[in-house]
């Protein structure tokens, strides 16, 4: 949120028909209004990924607590994935925010109807949530200082750890454990491309983890839902 958005070259702040999501980009031909800056296609790739996800959202779980889920979660991994891979950093202040709105969404969810919402099942819900993080978290934190040991450098961010924490909110501890295989999987060819073409020998794996996460969250849903939506 702050700075606001602005063009990276010249820092002219954006106006309002500056930021509209993938059209901006094509009206103004791909350049800077002000400047005539080139702007990366970088920016409308994720933006049309995060409307895609959002529109997914809405069709499997219509308006209720499980979209806002499955909107804030979206939210978080896009943020992720374009912060872990072009500087390195998952920001604290995300993965924080991320946790009180999930937090507030598995309550709402685990409380039922709205009409006969129940204190004691959201609460119950919640702890349940925050236990799976928990241990998703320390899951995580003993890959690291395997990994640790078994390289002899630090194999792992801190980041990572933390994003596992939210994983095992969202997607409870045994799905968790699978996330993390996946996000392997994927990773694995991407990470040897990327090795051949820079010099570094650092790869983000939280990229790879929010990929995974995304996968899992929506393939446990009702997909018909959305083909009948289509038909």
């Amino acid at each position: 949120m702050f700075p606001s958005s602005h063009c990276t070259v010249c820092n002219h702040k954006l106006g309002p028909l500056e930021l509209i999501p993938v059209f901006s980009f094509l009206i103004q031909g791909g350049k800077c209004k002000h400047c005539k800056a080139k702007i990366s296609w970088y920016y409308t790739i994720f933006e049309l990924l995060t409307g895609i996800l959002f529109m997914l959202s809405y069709l499997l779980f219509g308006f209720s607590a499980s979209c806002f889920i499955a909107l804030v979660l979206s939210s978080i991994l896009v943020i992720i994935i374009i912060s872990d891979y072009k500087y390195y950093i998952i920001p604290d202040e995300i993965i924080f925010i991320g946790a009180i709105l999930l937090a507030i969404g598995l309550f709402l969810k685990g409380g039922g109807d709205f009409s006969h919402f129940s204190i004691s099942n959201g609460f119950h819900q919640l702890l349940i949530s925050l236990r799976d993080g928990i241990f998703s978290f320390l899951l995580m934190y003993g890959v690291k200082i395997f990994g640790d040991f078994l390289f002899k450098k630090e194999s792992m961010g801190g980041g990572d750890i933390k994003l596992m924490f939210l994983v095992g909110m969202v997607l409870g501890f045994p799905l968790s454990i699978i996330t993390i295989f996946l996000a392997s999987i994927i990773g694995l060819p991407i990470a040897f491309l990327l090795l051949l073409r820079k010099s570094t020998h650092v790869i983000p794996f939280g990229p790879f983890l929010s990929v995974a996460t995304l996968i899992l969250f929506f393939l446990q849903c009702n997909w018909l839902d959305v083909l009948l939506v289509f038909a």
